[in-house]
């Protein structure tokens, strides 16, 4: 089984991936990612939505979304928060409607999951083939250039419900690829999961979307619009079909 599989790492991980917080940001993130994309229409696809907290925000300004992710604990969550969307439960990898949306997005670092890095390529390429005429590609990740500079050996966090996070990432594969090691402690009790993804440079995940077939390719620093430069707090990618 591959990590992101695994129902248990999701459930377990919930509480401190999905804080309440990070839902209540949501809604501006929405503003911001229409602000900057300009969508020619109103059709969205949120791949990889997760819980749906971006998808949500995205319906409540009367978008026709779709959610996909494969995870039925996490689209459950989403299920709950809205029936304006229509939640699918398929992988990355295989989900593909040629023509069918205006805008993809993929968001929280949820690229580059795949070993094959030409999985990950695929998935572009779909994305690529699902969109419509003029239609526009948001991606967020965490940039390489911003882990080499914020990367610590350990980070411990503390969490209200008496719940603390530690996370030790490692770098590996000649800086191609992150592998984490993420403990959970609660009420006495410890869990462990080990999962790794690709990392990518502003230049590398440019590349990978041109090589995909996108027209033009735009290097954000946020979802403000900010450069993409040594302050970059994401690496945002906006590419057009």
């Amino acid at each position: 089984m591959n990590w992101f599989e695994d129902e248990t790492f999701w459930r377990e991980f919930y509480p401190v991936m999905f804080p309440p917080e990070r839902f209540a940001a949501a809604s501006q993130e929405v503003d911001q990612i229409l602000l900057l994309t300009k969508p020619v229409g109103p059709r969205v696809l949120d791949l990889c939505c997760g819980p749906g907290r971006h998808s949500v925000e995205f319906a409540k300004r009367g978008l026709s979304v779709t959610g996909v992710d494969r995870s039925a604990f996490l689209l459950g969550k989403a299920r709950e928060s809205s029936d304006a969307v229509e939640w699918v439960q398929q992988d990355m990898r295989e989900f593909s409607r040629p023509g069918s949306f205006d805008m993809v997005c993929c968001l929280f670092t949820s690229f580059g999951y795949f070993a094959d890095d030409e999985e990950n390529q695929a998935v572009l390429k779909n994305i690529h083939a699902s969109l419509g005429p003029a239609g526009v590609f948001v991606i967020d990740v965490l940039g390489k250039e911003r882990l080499a500079r914020i990367r610590q050996d350990a980070i411990c966090t503390d969490h209200p419900d008496g719940i603390q996070w530690l996370q030790r990432p490692r770098i590996c594969d000649d800086w191609t690829r992150i592998r984490n090691e993420w403990t959970l402690i609660k009420d006495g009790h410890a869990r462990t999961f080990r999962f790794e993804h690709f990392v990518y440079s502003g230049r590398e995940l440019k590349d990978m979307l041109l090589q995909c077939g996108f027209s033009s390719v735009r290097l954000f620093g946020n979802f403000r619009g900010n450069p993409y430069d040594v302050g970059a707090e994401r690496l945002v990618a906006v590419a057009q079909r």
